[in-house]
């Protein structure tokens, strides 16, 4: 058998072929790569984003906001002066973008304006802060990127 250029072009994409497969199943089998969605739910989320966006809305008419800060006990989340804190119900949701495992949720149980999230709870780093609430009947949402 002769070596002419066509060979050496056929055994080029054979070779290159051969190098892109052998990449793309190292990066399957690597346990350290992890391939999950965002959230579970992502679906579910999606279909209520319309819901989200009207709630976001109630409170930016209210002409209120919520405070959060970074303290030495961990991170407190103030609720407006306007809204009664025993009629407050909902959930503050702190998302963990780099790892799913630190994700958490917390009732809000309210004695004054405000809720306490520990600081042995929290990692230094990135978080997306989500509090949803309903104050007599009226959905509310907050959402923030914060760093601890």
């Amino acid at each position: 058998m002769k070596f002419n250029w066509g060979t050496g072009i056929f055994l080029s994409f054979v070779a290159f072929i051969v190098f892109i497969l052998y990449f793309v199943v190292l990066s399957f089998r690597d346990p350290q790569s992890n391939h999950d969605l965002v959230t579970e739910d992502y679906y579910q989320q999606e279909l209520k984003y319309q819901q989200d966006l009207d709630a976001a809305g109630n409170l930016n008419n209210s002409g209120e906001q919520i405070q959060i800060a970074k303290i030495p006990e961990g991170l407190r989340v103030r609720f407006p002066e306007a809204f009664a804190p025993e009629k407050i119900k909902g959930t503050v949701s702190l998302y963990r973008p780099s790892n799913k495992q630190l994700d958490f949720k917390t009732p809000i149980q309210l004695s004054e304006r405000q809720l306490l999230i520990p600081k042995s709870r929290l990692l230094d780093g990135r978080w997306d802060i989500r509090v949803e609430w309903t104050y007599e009947g009226k959905p509310y949402l907050y959402q923030k990127k914060l760093t601890y």
